[in-house]
């Protein structure tokens, strides 16, 4: 199996583990999309913010001696984006609802997180 075919499997996976999910992205830490399922939103754009996102959470774990970083996570009005370190070569992205359970979210794209991770090598 490719690894795009392997990686849109791990997404689709997460999409149907948590249907109320708007959308899930996969990017390369230097902000080039990789993979998506994404409802609306440019994956572009989307890759590039996510990237930079996780490079200013390391930067900032890396600051306060908090070792390794994992996931980050941003609460708005009517979304919430949830960022997890996929590797050292990616970044998961999950965007949901502002009422999303967040528990579920986290076991499910950690998961996934880790298995792109793999993928990637």
């Amino acid at each position: 199996m490719s690894t795009s075919t392997q990686l849109q499997s791990h997404l689709d996976g997460l999409r149907a583990a948590l249907p109320e999910v708007r959308g899930v992205l996969i990017a390369a830490t230097d902000g080039m999309p990789i993979s998506h399922n994404l409802v609306d939103g440019d994956p572009n754009r989307m890759a590039a913010m996510v990237a930079t996102a996780l490079s200013l959470a390391k930067r900032l774990v890396e600051s306060f001696a908090g070792g390794q970083f994992m996931e980050t996570t941003v609460f708005g009005q009517s979304a919430q984006i949830f960022v997890y370190a996929a590797g050292t070569k990616a970044v998961l992205a999950v965007v949901s609802n502002a009422a999303t359970n967040v528990g579920m979210i986290n076991i499910e794209a950690r998961s996934a997180a880790q298995k792109i991770a793999q993928v990637l090598g």
